[in-house]
């Protein structure tokens, strides 16, 4: 696997020899099955964010990282398998498949790849559609291990050398927050807008155009670099982008929900930390 990314073109070619599955969520939007149930790509299978990629909300955060067993009978029922390569995607910019690739290469998958464009540059393809609720599946054997990539806590986030904040420009700033009870930004945190990782046709940019957007905060190969965004979720997408860069980065999974639930925590507003 040379790239965390898979065009629709790949996919379509490979479709009989992948795992495929669909993550599609937005906060506020239409029901994820729903939507799956009104078109997907043929032999997908829905995969629901809240209760498979996330524990319920707590002292943790919004969308704390799930428990082990309860993420690996979600992906077992689903059809993955440790030896079958994987493709995830979404309608919500790759925000949510973000996720699901992080939490599978975190705990042990190797080949998993996003979607490039999502679904809506596979139905602006012409390619093929399936609908209805996709029917059962074979299970997978899918053995989820300890986690292997970097996480930071809320203890050691502070420590990171280049925090990047993958929230909307004025959320970080503080001047707006719809979600969380505290607006404003971690000390220290520079801001790279998850938007920021995008063409205006939904697909990433190219790697160094990326490259070149990270390095301006100062994440460049070899850097300590972590991402955090409202609730542990989107800021995957950073991660990912940055992985396209060719830059590893930690993924700091309570975010902003997590530290600003301890009132006795530091907080930044305005465009500087």
């Amino acid at each position: 696997m040379s790239s965390p990314l898979i065009s629709v073109a790949e996919l379509a070619d490979l479709a009989d020899q992948v795992t495929v599955l669909d993550v599609r969520y937005r906060m506020g939007g239409p029901p994820g099955p729903t939507e799956f149930a009104a078109g997907h790509v043929p032999g997908a299978s829905y995969v629901d964010l809240d209760s498979a990629l996330a524990s319920p909300p707590g002292a943790r955060g919004r969308h704390p990282l799930p428990e082990i067993g309860v993420f690996e009978s979600a992906m077992r029922r689903v059809g993955v398998s440790d030896a079958r390569p994987v493709v995830v995607y979404d309608d919500w910019s790759a925000h949510a498949a973000a996720r699901c690739w992080w939490l599978l290469r975190h705990h042990g998958h190797l080949d998993v790849r996003v979607l490039d464009g999502g679904w809506a540059a596979w139905t602006a393809a012409g390619l093929p559609v399936a609908t209805g609720d996709g029917g059962p599946r074979r299970p997978g054997d899918f053995t989820a291990g300890p986690g292997t990539t970097p996480v930071v806590s809320a203890g050691t986030v502070s420590d990171v050398g280049v925090l990047i904040d993958a929230r909307a420009p004025e959320r970080h700033r503080g001047e707006v927050e719809p979600i969380d009870r505290v607006a404003g930004h971690i000390p220290g945190a520079v801001n790279v807008p998850t938007a920021s990782n995008l063409a205006a046709d939904g697909r990433f940019l190219p790697a160094d155009e990326l490259r070149s957007t990270y390095a301006a905060v100062g994440a460049v190969p070899g850097a300590d670099v972590a991402v955090y965004c409202g609730s542990g979720v989107t800021a995957a997408h950073d991660v990912l982008a940055l992985e396209v860069a060719g830059v590893a980065a930690a993924l700091y999974p309570g975010s902003w929900s997590e530290w600003v639930a301890d009132p006795g925590r530091p907080v930044a507003t305005s465009a500087r930390p």
